[in-house]
């Protein structure tokens, strides 16, 4: 048992989560190692959501606004960290859930299905009925007809490079969470935040809320003015660890 009380409290509960995940079948061996990857990344973003990842969350609320069919993706350490938010988003953009696997088994899929309906998801997509998807040669190569496979905009948080590019290539608006600014995903991305999952979810969800009864002219604005190459900068530009010790 953590003490509340602890300076680290929060990143430390979030490593039982994880760990109970993992313990559960929920999530594979190196979800934990991703985790402890944008722990490091969080560290040095002080923890917070920084102005960019604002930005970012106010433009992926906009684009989830007007997508026609938005589906959001679902994959081990998602599972783990925040189902119950990622089922909330669905229901406010009336969109689409997808389990969607690296290290993808039957029991795995089974075990993160029951976690998002335990959450109240009625239709989880991805459990079956899945078509391939050209270009990718990872495991996650497929997906659903219904789901990813046919949406115009996908939120797809902690995701893999390869994927998201060939899903940017097929005209899709690639929206994901990652606390690496320099990583593929980020970088390939249409709207990349980077920030804590845990974090940032919710704030999407806020701000769709925020947002939904605006103009599309107006929506059609906060997307045009988005650039995410320049957030991107902005972004690492925080990562000067020396301003955590001038003497480095």
């Amino acid at each position: 048992m953590i003490s509340e009380d602890h300076p680290r409290y929060h990143s430390l509960r979030l490593r039982e989560m994880i760990v109970d995940a993992w313990q559960r079948g929920i999530l594979a061996d190196s979800g934990m190692i991703a985790h402890g990857r944008g722990e490091a990344f969080d560290y040095l973003l002080g923890e917070e959501t920084t102005k960019p990842a604002e930005r970012a969350i106010r433009a992926a609320a906009a684009a989830l606004l007007l997508a026609r069919k938005p589906v959001l993706s679902v994959n081990g350490n998602t599972a783990a960290l925040v189902p119950g938010e990622m089922v909330k988003l669905a229901r406010e953009l009336k969109g689409k859930i997808e389990i969607n696997l690296f290290h993808r088994t039957p029991r795995r899929v089974k075990l993160i299905e029951e976690v998002l309906r335990d959450k109240g998801a009625d239709e989880v997509l991805g459990v079956d009925k899945l078509t391939h998807i050209d270009g990718i040669m990872s495991p996650r190569a497929t997906a659903s007809p219904d789901g990813i496979y046919s949406a115009d905009v996908v939120l797809v948080p902690l995701e893999d490079g390869d994927r998201t590019e060939i899903l940017r290539k097929s005209g899709k608006t690639v929206i994901t969470v990652d606390l690496n600014p320099l990583s593929r995903t980020s970088r390939m991305a249409s709207i990349s935040i980077t920030d804590n999952i845990v974090r940032a979810v919710p704030a999407i969800t806020a701000s769709v809320r925020e947002l939904r009864g605006s103009e599309r002219e107006e929506l059609e604005r906060i997307l045009e003015e988005f650039d995410n190459r320049e957030n991107l900068r902005e972004t690492i530009k925080l990562l000067d660890i020396r301003r955590y010790n001038p003497e480095l």
